[in-house]
């Protein structure tokens, strides 16, 4: 959901790492452009695309004209930093060019540039791609994250640029009262997050981040500015709500529907070694049946044995939490270590859910941009549970001896079950849950620890989980049209076959080769 681990973990004060995936999948969420396959797939493997004159590069000084020192070149000034994402098992890659854009004019004008040459295009918002997308190794990164203003209207409407990061969009919807609902990692970018669909910490309430989409700015291949709405380009507007970034266009602006923001209260609970089994099974029953307002994650640290925790948030106040959590402990049967509960306004919750509590909004930032937010090394996949219970004690038993990863439950069902499947493009609404398999891993370490990775999330589908979530895109998952899509899959081909018919757009898990 874009809840990542590190946020959460921080929460429980645990430490640890994971982020949203920016164009394409998020927290343990993206694996598919993390990593690679189960032998580390290159991320480099882009599709062939036949276009005249595709052997002759770009003309970059016609662009440097327009963008000036915001185009950045290999061996200029910045361009080491402007070219990384957040993984740093994607370091290697080395894009032709960062355009850092302020206007949906300089996005025309870089597809006006680039296409037609048959290199990568793709736009960046947070840069947490797991496939590494966001810096497209020989191409051209549209970078948006200059695109960062946040507008509250009167009535409500926040319009959001592009570029955004949840943080930011947190807080100046706090300042107005208002509230999105959205992911708990601080530097996702909006636009990642809202166009895979939005899993976050508010959804069972809310909704997801794309459920609350008005409108949508959007710059199509052929360079034209379309406007996505319900009476404009209702095709395009469908498809943006959760089918994936990359796949459509690039999205300049975005206009929410937002919320008065109430009061709301966090928690963490801890639980001993050897009861993880316990805590999973009682937790997806209790979760099954609790208020839209509860959302909760269950998270199991592999080991021998494993170990589960819980963190979440309640909107509503501190005693009503207290006892739905006393529900949830005495149908488990196990008295937990650690319990914290703590009433929280909007902004100061989401704080906590980032791990920034202590933080100004500045240092709530990457290193690299003056923030004491550290990139992360990490290999992650995802399944989406059904609407049914797993069997906690098999799930138990893929962690059984996984030192070193995790498995995060973030719980669905809710506002997000309000919506038939093909609503949006998001078709997961009868899931109980999404999954997310973490792990840090070294560069050296990438193949075995992508083996591990994988084969939980396999076992996961044997248990029943063989849906994904695209913003933890998978570049070894199995049949990942289907398990990203379900039934959309087919009207989501078309939609990106009509706005991208020449495939200017072309990646590895583009919907429109599914």
């Amino acid at each position: 959901m874009t809840v990542d681990r590190r946020s959460l973990l921080t929460a429980l004060g645990v430490g640890g790492a994971a982020v949203l995936a920016g164009t394409q999948r998020a927290a343990a969420q993206d694996r598919a452009g993390l990593n690679g396959a189960g032998s580390a797939v290159s991320v480099d493997a882009w599709p062939a695309r036949a276009h005249i004159g595709a052997h002759l590069p770009p003309d970059w000084r016609a662009l440097r004209k327009r963008l000036g020192s915001r185009l950045v070149l290999p061996g200029d000034p910045g361009y080491s930093g402007y070219r990384l994402g957040f993984n740093q098992l994607n370091d290697g890659q080395r894009p032709a060019a960062v355009a850092r854009c302020t206007s949906a004019a300089d996005v025309q004008a870089c597809l006006d540039v680039a296409r037609g040459h048959g290199i990568p295009i793709a736009a960046r918002s947070g840069g947490h791609s797991y496939l590494g997308y966001s810096v497209p190794n020989g191409g051209l990164v549209i970078d948006l994250r200059l695109m960062s203003q946040v507008h509250v209207r009167p009535d409500g409407t926040a319009v959001v640029g592009a570029g955004a990061r949840l943080i930011e969009v947190y807080t100046a919807l706090a300042h107005a009262g208002r509230l999105l609902p959205a992911g708990s990692c601080p530097t996702v970018g909006v636009s990642g997050l809202t166009l895979g669909g939005g899993i976050g910490v508010l959804a069972r309430k809310y909704g997801l981040t794309c459920d609350r989409l008005v409108s949508a700015e959007v710059v199509t291949a052929d360079g034209r500015l379309r406007t996505a709405s319900p009476g404009s380009e209702p095709d395009l507007y469908w498809a943006l709500r959760g089918g994936g970034g990359g796949n459509f266009g690039v999205v300049t602006q975005f206009s929410f529907k937002t919320e008065p923001a109430p009061g709301l209260t966090v928690f963490s609970l801890g639980f001993p070694r050897g009861s993880a089994a316990s805590v999973i099974g009682a937790w997806q029953e209790w979760i099954a049946r609790a208020p839209f307002e509860m959302w909760a994650s269950c998270q199991v640290a592999g080991g021998n044995p494993p170990s589960a925790r819980l963190v979440g948030c309640y909107v509503g106040g501190q005693d009503r939490a207290s006892r739905l959590l006393d529900r949830l402990v005495a149908a488990a049967g196990v008295r937990p270590t650690r319990r914290n509960v703590a009433p929280k306004s909007y902004l100061a919750a989401m704080s906590y859910m980032a791990g920034c509590s202590n933080d100004t909004l500045s240092q709530c930032h990457p290193v690299s941009e003056g923030g004491r937010l550290p990139r992360e090394s990490f290999v992650a996949a995802s399944r989406m549970l059904g609407p049914h219970p797993l069997d906690a004690g098999r799930i138990t038993d893929l962690m059984t001896g996984r030192r070193g990863v995790d498995l995060l439950l973030d719980s669905l069902g809710g506002a997000v079950s309000q919506l038939r499947p093909d609503a949006t493009a998001f078709p997961h609404r009868s899931s109980l849950a999404s999954a997310q398999v973490y792990a840090s891993a070294t560069p050296s370490g990438r193949r075995a620890t992508t083996h591990t990775v994988d084969e939980i999330r396999d076992g996961l589908a044997r248990l029943g989980a063989t849906g994904a979530y695209v913003n933890y895109i998978d570049a070894s998952l199995p049949d990942w049209g289907h398990a990203y899509y379900g039934g959309n899959l087919n009207r989501l081909k078309a939609v990106a076959r009509h706005y991208d018919p020449d495939r200017v757009f072309a990646f590895r898990q583009n919907v429109a080769f599914a």
